[in-house]
């Protein structure tokens, strides 16, 4: 509402070098009007004065995760997935997000709900671009998502603990996005026209079916698993599909997709196509291969030939997006479900005997507690019987180890080689932790609150910050910690404060986790009227006196230390803001403010109809002004040793980190 009626507006009869900006327009196929497309260049939406305060908007909101900047045909894939609420999600090849993001989305579908039953488990195999995957889903302050870097071809089953018995990990839902040639992305990027062969797509395929193959074998039955590429190929696309459909011998099909996203144009999968090698040479069948050529191309490559296993296989209810069609990048879509387990996995059913599992901080024997029933499963394959065998192997070599409970570290060193940053290890509080016992009191914290999935990052000395996972993922964590590389899960619900030590809690709630906390939170809630918001989020230490005169005597009565600040709308103001608004704030002796990051300062504010532009224009002009009289005032002779002294002297400047690095 915000982008049509402020915004957009703003851009009739608007012209910028002599051309006319075209408007946005809403895509016909995404629902509820969510998804916008726009000519503007990056270069004009930056540099035009004109579009100053619509560009300020994009980045600010985009900062806070309201806004997303993305391709057109890259939103589909999650769209097609069907997620609920109560869905396992594995995204295999999720960096660098956006996808991701949409699935987050659709996970807190009910805003009223904190915890889903579902969660997601987001994997990339490149460790730097897990930390910019972090960044994405930070923005959405979910409790119900865990980054892992991880080969995708290759990753390992997951065990979670049901009613006291390990059980194999299926997710009901799997996004499997693959590296592909990227021939879809002509349009926009200019590197494919320099680089692109026929070979790109020749060292692709094997991948690209290992990791479609792994999918499906941790899909649950029932499942859905979404296959895509940015690529028109069909040695990319229809061949990998193929040789999946073959090899399951009826345990998956092809969904029929073709009444979903009304709107999209679209065309069928392709069913004939031929081989082409870097040479020009065109085979169209796998026998026609030299046998010198039989190591870059691959028999999965070429066509099914019987007509009636092709027929049976509905090639044609794969999706192929072509950029002419609407103004879009090309894409690949294929939805396969799972009917029945993979023909490899289907072994003799093995009755699993319930051993004793770590349930939070205590061991408690499961076959005592469910009266040994039994649970049938799909038997792992012999590599996993292996790995199992010497998890038991390295457990039993290590049994003071085995003693330190909640704590999930980074696998060891001798189950997997690990790239990148070292992480710090995930420790759940105990039970009988002494750090919650005043938290709970001084925030009245409801008996259901879930304790124990608090977590911090740190074994040793004083937690700093405590983290919140949903009990899913903790259940994930716990069992799985020795065989993946986790990157982050869980976000910021409390934040150490020294200050607060002396008025009865050490932990001054944060912005990030306050909307997963706020249901269980009965104390330090003041409710404000819209005014008073718009104070709090203005002014950066405001006097008690400036606020209502009912918050005035809310506050008079209340120990310093955090709080929680409340809007409720009014249905009788139309014109004031109709949605509810839950700040972090902090109650001092004569003054109240607000613990909000400065992007969303600016988000709730827009969202009341308060202009923020020009405040944030003077801002940036008085900063400037502040920097060029810091320059002025920094002076250094040489870059010799006598030198260093000065440089600790401008510790505080924002020109320090640059001198350093000259210096």
């Amino acid at each position: 509402h915000c982008l049509k009626e402020t915004y957009f507006k703003e851009l009739h009869d608007l012209e910028v070098d002599g051309q006319k900006v075209e408007m946005p327009q809403s895509l016909s196929w995404y629902p509820e009007e969510l998804a916008w497309h726009t000519n503007l260049s990056r270069k004009i939406l930056r540099k035009s004065p004109q579009l100053e305060k619509l560009h300020q908007f994009l980045v600010s909101e985009t900062e806070c995760g309201n806004i997303s900047r993305q391709e057109a045909v890259s939103m589909i894939p999650p769209l097609l997935l069907d997620v609920s609420p109560h869905h396992k999600i594995l995204d295999m090849c999720a960096a660098p997000g956006s996808k991701t993001t949409q699935l987050i989305e659709m996970l807190h579908a009910d805003m009223n709900v904190p915890f889903p039953n579902g969660f997601i488990i987001a994997n990339d195999v490149d460790n730097k671009r897990c930390y910019l995957l972090v960044h994405q889903a930070k923005r959405l302050n979910s409790p119900c998502i865990m980054v892992v870097n991880h080969d995708a071809s290759s990753i390992p089953n997951l065990q979670i603990d049901v009613d006291g018995r390990k059980e194999i990990l299926f997710y009901d839902r799997i996004l499997c996005d693959v590296p592909c040639s990227g021939d879809g992305t002509m349009r926009k990027n200019i590197d494919v026209w320099k680089k692109w062969t026929t070979q790109n797509s020749l060292q692709l395929h094997g991948l690209q079916l290992r990791i479609a193959t792994r999918g499906v074998e941790q899909l649950a039955e029932g499942g859905r698993m979404v296959y895509s590429t940015c690529s028109l190929n069909p040695i990319e696309n229809e061949a990998v599909i193929a040789s999946l459909l073959e090899k399951s011998q009826g345990a998956l099909e092809l969904a029929d997709v073709s009444s979903e996203l009304p709107g999209l144009k679209r065309m069928p999968g392709i069913t004939k196509w031929k081989v082409m090698m870097k040479d020009g040479q065109w085979f169209e069948e796998w026998k026609d291969v030299p046998t010198n050529k039989q190591t870059q191309i691959r028999p999965t490559m070429f066509p099914v030939k019987d007509e009636e296993k092709l027929k049976a296989m509905n090639l044609e209810r794969c999706l192929r997006i072509l950029p002419h069609h609407q103004n879009t990048g090309g894409f690949f879509v294929a939805v396969l479900i799972k009917k029945s387990p993979m023909p490899w996995n289907k072994r003799q059913p093995k009755v699993r005997q319930k051993s004793p599992e770590r349930t939070g901080d205590t061991e408690v024997t499961a076959a005592n507690s469910n009266n040994g029933s039994e649970c049938i499963v799909e038997e792992p394959t012999l590599a996993e019987n292996e790995e199992s065998k010497k998890m038991q192997e390295l457990q039993n070599l290590d049994p003071e180890q085995s003693k330190k409970e909640g704590v999930c570290g980074p696998p060891p060193s001798k189950k997997m080689k690990l790239f990148g940053f070292k992480e710090d290890p995930f420790v759940f509080l105990p039970e009988d932790d002494p750090l919650f016992l005043p938290i709970q009191k001084f925030y009245a914290l409801d008996p259901s609150f879930p304790k124990m999935n608090l977590l911090t990052r740190t074994q040793e000395g004083k937690k700093r910050q405590l983290y919140m996972v949903s009990k899913e993922i903790r259940n994930v964590l716990l069992n799985n910690s020795e065989k993946m590389k986790v990157i982050n899960t869980g976000i910021k619900v409390w934040s150490r404060n020294s200050d607060g030590e002396q008025f009865g809690c050490a932990f001054r709630l944060a912005q990030e986790g306050i909307y997963t906390l706020y249901p269980f939170i009965h104390a330090r809630i003041i409710n404000v009227c819209i005014e008073d918001v718009k104070i709090l989020l203005t002014q950066e230490n405001p006097f008690l006196s400036k606020f209502s005169s009912e918050t005035q005597k809310k506050v008079k009565d209340m120990a310093m230390g955090s709080i929680v600040l409340k809007y409720d709308p009014d249905p009788e103001k139309p014109h004031d803001l109709q949605c509810p608004i839950v700040l972090c704030g902090w109650q001092g002796k004569m003054s109240l403010r607000a613990f909000v990051p400065k992007n969303e300062r600016l988000h709730y504010l827009r969202m009341m109809g308060v202009e923020v532009f020009k405040a944030k224009r003077k801002e940036e002009e008085l900063e400037n002004k502040t920097e060029e009289e810091d320059s002025k005032n920094i002076f250094f002779s040489c870059d010799c040793l006598p030198c260093l002294p000065l440089l600790v002297t401008v510790d505080n400047c924002r020109f320090y980190k640059r001198i350093r690095e000259s210096v």
